[in-house]
């Protein structure tokens, strides 16, 4: 892999200030040097500098643009082989008239992720730490950015390489005592550091949920009957006017969807078609949606008209919700409060309840206190803390835990170490898969198949 030179558009498709097509490989050098023409004259760059010039066609002699080019030779570089980019104009005919000309003269198309897996296969980072590449080009929030740069900046590989040596420790003077039975090797505490690894593991994964959570996000889905203020609510917390609020009942007919930065936590709005009895088609359509909406949400915020008593229509919708975490919005409260809360909270018990104004922001904050509150449900919050945020690696050390707790057992027992190397050959076998220690080929394509084409 690693003996071609690839090349690939790194930047969005569209119009914009800037585009850049990056290559790497042994030919990178080679290839800049056949089409660009640097403006003081001469065929060459200086390394790590930009120069100014243009991409000239050799066959045809034709200017493709005007650019800035930078060769950065290898290992200093993100894959720690040669490097080039071509900044250009950040337009369609542009980038693609630069990247076919490369590819003509000598480079290949980059696949999903490939420059990134070149850094990991070439160990200049290691497996989370690339994974953390697309998690800080898809981070939603500040919060969500801080986790996936804590990663890469490689403080879970830390905290993973230091349990995986201690059980690989472990693992050796009972491989030793297996193999070597006749000789005196020294009696070592085999517990105790096992037992440290254990504690390790556990708090890795004590806050995995919360880790994930900040890097997937949540569904919320705003349901009630019409004219509450769903819309009203969807566009406050947004803090933009993204649905179309009226005063006539029905005004949304489909669900819209949209992510806003609740406390620091990615959460994807849904705004949904006001749920009633209704004659009319389209608005059917749309309260069939909204239902296939709740069966997909993570989280429930009903809102209800807080300025007269429940009807019906609320009654039912509460009794569709049962299953999932609800906040009640007792909205409208700037116009008065005649909502029964005993009423509310005996239709839904688990549920918090919060008074808010869309119209005046009065009580949206607190709306989004309760929002992370019960997302959260006492899992850790973001903090200096370490969170583990991919599920990949909250399933190895699911099984790492499981296999860590075994060999305790068997060592406790008494039995003999036969019995505890298995355990820790498979503990460090699946704390290896998050580091890359121990990976096979068909996950390294599953993992970088997910990036974009040029990362």
């Amino acid at each position: 892999m690693n003996g071609d030179t690839i090349a690939a558009i790194s930047t969005p498709l569209g119009e914009g200030g800037i585009g850049i097509v990056r290559l790497s490989g042994p030919q990178s050098a080679e290839i800049l040097n056949r089409i660009f023409v640097p403006r003081r004259g001469g065929r060459r760059t200086a390394p790590w500098r930009l120069t100014y010039g243009h991409v000239v066609d050799p066959e045809r002699g034709d200017t493709i643009d005007e650019v800035l080019a930078v060769r950065m030779p290898a290992p200093n570089t993100y894959t720690r082989e040669d490097v080039v980019e071509i900044n250009c104009h950040g337009g369609y005919a542009p980038l693609q008239a630069i990247l076919s000309l490369v590819l003509r003269h000598g480079a290949r198309l980059a696949r999903p992720g490939e420059y990134t897996l070149r850094a990991f296969l070439n160990g200049r980072i290691d497996l989370a730490q690339a994974e953390s590449v697309l998690d800080v080009v898809q981070a939603k929030t500040q919060v969500g950015l801080r986790v996936a740069l804590d990663q890469l900046d490689g403080r879970l590989s830390k905290e993973v390489g230091k349990v995986r040596r201690s059980v690989i420790s472990v693992l050796a003077y009972l491989t030793a005592t297996i193999d070597f039975a006749d000789d005196e090797i020294p009696e070592q505490d085999v517990d105790g550091p096992l037992a440290e690894a254990v504690s390790g593991v556990e708090q890795l994964l004590s806050n995995a949920e919360a880790g994930i959570i900040y890097r997937q996000g949540l569904r919320a889905v705003i349901v009630g009957r019409p004219n509450v203020g769903k819309s009203s609510i969807l566009n406050a917390l947004l803090r933009q006017n993204r649905a179309i609020v009226t005063p006539v009942p029905g005004t949304t007919r489909d669900t819209v969807e949209e992510v806003a930065n609740v406390k620091g936590l990615p959460v994807v709005l849904v705004d949904t078609a006001g749920i009633s009895a209704t004659e009319d088609e389209v608005e059917r359509l749309g309260v069939e949606r909204s239902r296939a909406a709740m069966e997909r949400a993570d989280l429930i915020l009903w809102v209800v008209d807080g300025s007269c008593a429940l009807n019906e229509h609320d009654r039912e919708i509460a009794g569709h919700l049962i299953a999932k975490p609800v906040i009640v919005v007792v909205n409208k409260c700037d116009v008065g409060t005649l909502v029964s809360e005993g009423e509310l909270l005996e239709l839904l018990p688990e549920s918090l309840l919060v008074h808010t104004s869309a119209v005046t922001g009065e009580g949206l904050q607190l709306l989004e206190e309760a929002v992370s509150e019960v997302v959260l449900a006492g899992k850790a919050s973001a903090s200096d803390d370490l969170l583990v945020s991919n599920p990949r690696h909250k399933d190895a050390l699911a099984r790492a835990l499981g296999h860590l707790r075994s060999a305790r057992e068997s060592v406790a027992s008494g039995l003999p170490a036969d019995f505890v190397t298995i355990d820790l050959t498979d503990a460090a076998s699946a704390l290896g898969e998050i580091t890359g220690e121990t990976v096979s080929e068909d996950l390294l394509e599953t993992i970088f198949s997910k990036f974009c084409v040029g990362k």
